[in-house]
């Protein structure tokens, strides 16, 4: 799906900006060794990545140790929602770093017990009242299966077993949340698939229809007894494309869920903490979530996760049969709740509301200037995907464009990560929630710049 980026630095027109400093070819030629060192000694899909070698990164910017500054769009991957380096987070880490105390397994800590508590306090929706604490989404989405079929089993017995995903869902790289997932090039390597997870095609309104019926018929034509679903566990918006489904879709999947005793789960690993303009995505729908995996934006930067949901499906395990090792490390959970209060104290959602209208903007517009080349846009809050196409009125994705537009970018001092969703076709824009308006026109405005170069010769 994607391919390598090449070390072949590209010398542009010096650039200095309040937000973007390009002063060397880029890739840095002085970097070589670094790349060559990777390279060597990790497996070749390490390698998706834009060649600038990371030194440090402060709010929304990321420098490199030879003088050039990156305007990021990225959030390393959707996950700096409170900035990178934010101060808050550093002396919370520290403060329980310098105990020190660097982890405890189950053993209680403080640390935990405040996080768990503001998550349910301040943070999850009322009807959720327990938290699960783990390390990756993928390990999230893993364990809400878990519940999800424990709950069905006993509610149902082990026929009531399904789990049902959308096409192009990912919800992560484990082999549980990859056959779950609905891209069919990730799960490849998997012989023994898991007949009771089902695909049905996602209603985006490009690569699947909104009509909720196409559902209902697609569960017949797999001989699919509602009766028998455990649990439908979906993208809230879907990573490749940003497109918020239909919402009185989601609104009869709501009641058919409920007819059939079964949990609606929402992955919100990227889309969660502010993202959409809401806390959580799924509230663009006004619907009730079961579940909700979290990930990513938890911490913005340190590695956890979490399950959220209600004691009558949560509390399902015996004391010790539901752990993970490093669930509620102290250093973690500190990083988690200085994130957390930051995002809510500085009103970091509003925030990507508010711009979220600009990007949205600028994201038709280029849609609107190269219709041949783009097959569909969408953006909410600071989230925004533009889908490269083969050709006019298909959706066949075009990675090698999507790929040629980020790398234009990366030269040009706007930091993007490798083109990503179905096909590695969508040029993903995702910036932190602490960015300014002056900063989002700067990167948009760039944006636009490499699209100009890489397409208006084509048209």
């Amino acid at each position: 799906m994607g391919k390598e980026f090449p070390f072949e630095p590209v010398k542009v027109k010096p650039i200095k900006t309040k937000n973007r400093v390009i002063k060397t070819p880029i890739p840095v030629p002085a970097s070589k060794s670094i790349v060559n060192d990777l390279r060597a000694y990790e497996p070749r899909s390490m390698s998706g990545q834009p060649l600038v070698i990371w030194d440090k990164a402060i709010g929304c910017n990321v420098f490199d140790k030879w003088g050039n500054k990156w305007l990021d769009f990225s959030s390393g991957v959707l996950v700096a929602n409170a900035g990178h380096g934010n101060p808050e987070i550093v002396k919370a880490m520290s403060k329980t770093v310098n105990k020190p105390m660097h982890h405890s397994f189950c053993f209680p800590n403080v640390e935990r017990a405040e996080l768990v508590k503001y998550i349910i306090k301040n943070i999850a929706p009322k009807n959720l009242n327990k938290v699960f604490l783990l390390t990756t989404g993928s390990e999230a989405c893993e364990c809400a299966i878990k519940i999800a079929r424990a709950y069905g089993h006993k509610n149902g017995g082990n026929a009531k077993d399904v789990i049902i995903t959308f096409e192009s869902d990912f919800h992560g790289r484990t082999m549980g949340s990859q056959m779950a997932g609905g891209l069919p090039g990730l799960k490849d390597w998997i012989v023994n698939h898991d007949p009771n997870m089902i695909n049905v095609p996602c209603p985006d309104g490009f690569r699947g229809s909104p009509d909720f019926n196409v559902f209902l018929k697609t569960l017949k034509e797999k001989k699919i007894n509602p009766k028998n679903i455990a649990g439908l566990m979906m993208e809230s918006y879907q990573g490749g494309s940003a497109i918020l489904l239909p919402k009185d879709y989601m609104q009869k999947l709501r009641k058919f869920l409920d007819a059939n005793k079964a949990l609606l789960i929402f992955d919100e690993v990227q889309a969660g903490f502010g993202r959409t303009g809401k806390m959580f995505c799924f509230e663009h729908y006004g619907v009730r979530a079961d579940i909700i995996t979290c990930g990513k934006g938890i911490s913005s930067g340190m590695p956890i996760s979490a399950v959220i949901g209600n004691g009558d499906w949560m509390n399902m395990f015996a004391p010790g049969s539901m752990t993970s090792t490093h669930t509620g490390n102290p250093v973690i959970c500190a990083a988690a709740l200085a994130n957390l209060k930051y995002i809510k104290e500085k009103k970091l959602v509003q925030n990507a509301a508010v711009l979220g209208k600009i990007m949205k903007e600028r994201v038709m517009k280029l849609w609107k200037k190269y219709p041949k080349e783009v097959g569909f846009a969408a953006a909410v809050g600071l989230v925004g995907s533009i889908q490269m196409v083969t050709k006019p009125g298909s959706n066949e994705p075009n990675h090698d464009v999507a790929f040629d537009i980020v790398k234009y970018a990366v030269e040009h001092g706007l930091l993007m990560f490798g083109p990503v969703g179905n096909g590695g076709g969508s040029v993903k824009l995702a910036p932190p929630l602490v960015m300014t308006k002056e900063q989002l026109i700067e990167g948009m405005d760039v944006l636009e710049e490499a699209f100009d170069a890489v397409l208006g010769g084509k048209r």
